[in-house]
């Protein structure tokens, strides 16, 4: 089921609102510690020595409430504190005063005890990050600074509390360093950022506990709309409706890709092979001669219709094959050429006509970019509604006008401002993969995906994908969303099974078909 994601400030509104409530500040901070603590009991149940970092705020309380519970139960436990005990306040004042009273060594940071104390040879060692939590946003400085490099450069697991030190939790980047977390344990709800971007290399697994607060508080979504949704596979493919015993290739949807200009065949070759993989009832590849021979040989399925001179996009053939399109995929492999400028010219003025769904990809979104053309000028915005483009962050610099750093920096502003430019269903790729929708304020985060999947033709396979959803009549939203999610999930299935080194784009058609047919193919 799909799982709600909200800001950091909505999270400590919550906080704040379930004190105001009447639960008390320490109570609910002694719950959190000893949710983390349990948490730490099962992922190192043989841990001896206990080393927590602690922070000023609650955060930094979290820590030394956790660190009484493990030395009650008679692990050897310092916590290290990054400021003056004087500066701990309210709750994290109380924490203070429970470690002290449960025997905790608590010690000011300092290099080489913290280095000492971890690096023992007779105990099993685990790093506690509670130092900042989510307050960390404009980089770290000083001692929090130096900590970090520290934990870092020890093979020590670490439990993060909250989030790591240095993740900003609402954009998901970080500002040259953070903690590298094994685990990180999350409180109340679940924070945007620490599911795409930097953070993914940061959190490690990811575990969360609600406190309760949401049976004590009441419907959470009324007071606090969620910002985003972290999905899956299974959540996407309820969107996918069964077939009809009687359906045949003609309501099966026909896909039309267009590219593949001199020497770029491959990309076009395997979307148009992905289409046919991902159920469109037929699938048409517009390409330069040269390519059609490879096409047929690799995947006779596809019908490839040449197109090497550009002014046979106006003539009544093939004005006639788009005409019966369900829907398009234009740009992988386009190219730069005048060929493909005119292409992508007479495509859109097409689609613009006829309102047909259209994914833009690759060279497309590229060209758009250089010809600085205002996408209300493109086709009406109910029309631009069923496009769907999918940018990786070089693509997205491009069409936005900035750095790709910038992009990286606030995916989320990223991508609602791609869709708000658009007016399209936005993917942004990466790492997370993000969808803006038309008409709505929730981004959708890609909860599966794996580092093998950063190799050539990945995105072709995506678009191949989608346009055979969109032939099949899925609206643009659940497309998007569907194709998105298996795509990954099927690249983290062959991961699990081969290995990330070493997988292809053109591994993945044949399992995204099994997991599209998990859904019941047939009206029973």
């Amino acid at each position: 089921m799909a799982e709600l994601l909200y800001s950091t400030d909505q999270v400590r509104d919550m906080d704040a609102r379930a004190i105001a409530a009447g639960i008390d500040a320490f109570d609910l901070m002694r719950q959190a510690a000893g949710s983390a603590w349990r948490q730490m009991q099962k992922l190192w149940p043989d841990a001896e020595r206990v080393a927590v970092l602690c922070g000023p705020g609650n955060n930094g309380g979290d820590g030394l409430v956790m660190a009484s519970l493990a030395r009650e139960q008679g692990l050897d436990v310092t916590a290290f504190l990054m400021v003056d005990s004087s500066r701990l306040k309210g709750a994290a004042a109380q924490a203070w005063q429970l470690a002290r009273q449960s025997e905790v060594a608590i010690k000011p940071w300092q290099d080489d005890d913290f280095y000492n104390y971890c690096c023992s040879e007779s105990a099993s060692v685990v790093i506690v990050d509670a130092m900042l939590g989510n307050g960390a946003r404009a980089g770290l400085t000083g001692d929090f600074l130096a900590a970090t490099e520290r934990v870092n450069s020890l093979d020590l697991p670490v439990l993060a509390i909250d989030q790591p030190t240095g993740v900003n939790a609402d954009s998901g980047s970080v500002k040259d360093v953070a903690v590298r977390a094994s685990a990180t344990i999350s409180f109340i709800a679940r924070t945007q950022g620490l599911y795409t971007g930097d953070a993914v290399d940061y959190c490690g697994r990811h575990c969360f506990d609600d406190l309760g607060l949401p049976e004590r508080l009441g419907d959470m979504t009324a007071s606090w709309p969620p910002v985003a949704r972290a999905i899956f596979a299974d959540d996407a493919l309820e969107a996918l409706p069964p077939r009809a015993k009687s359906t045949h290739k003609g309501a099966a949807g026909r896909a039309v890709v267009v590219g593949g200009d001199d020497g770029f065949g491959g990309a076009a070759l395997l979307t148009a092979g992905a289409a046919v993989r991902g159920g469109a009832g037929t699938v048409t590849l517009l390409t330069r001669s040269q390519h059609r021979t490879a096409m047929l040989v690799r995947q006779p399925e596809v019908m490839v219709q040449p197109v090497d001179d550009w002014h046979a996009l106006q003539g009544a053939a093939l004005r006639s094959l788009l005409t019966q399109a369900s829907a398009l995929a234009i740009g992988p492999g386009l190219g730069k050429s005048d060929w493909s400028i005119n292409v992508l010219r007479e495509i859109l003025d097409w689609v613009a006509d006829a309102g047909a769904p259209l994914v833009l990809d690759a060279d497309a979104l590229n060209l758009l970019a250089m010809q600085k053309l205002a996408w209300g000028d493109l086709a009406p915005a109910e029309a631009r509604a069923r496009w769907v483009i999918t940018p990786h962050p070089g693509e997205a610099a491009r069409l936005l006008g900035c750095s790709v750093a910038e992009i990286q920096s606030d995916r989320f502003a990223a991508v609602r401002k791609l869709q708000s430019l658009t007016g399209a269903v936005c993917l942004l790729k990466g790492a997370g993969s993000l969808l803006a929708f038309p008409g709505s304020d929730v981004i959708d985060v890609c909860m599966h995906g794996n580092p093998g999947m950063a190799s050539g033709g990945m995105g072709d396979v995506l678009s191949g994908f989608m346009v055979a959803l969109l032939a099949q009549g899925l609206p643009s939203a659940d497309a998007a969303r569907l194709a998105v999610c298996l795509h990954a999930k099927a690249a983290d299935l062959l991961a699990q099974r081969f290995g990330e080194r070493g997988l292809l784009a053109s591994d993945l058609p044949a399992t995204f078909r099994e997991l599209l047919n998990k859904k019941q193919d047939s009206l029973a």
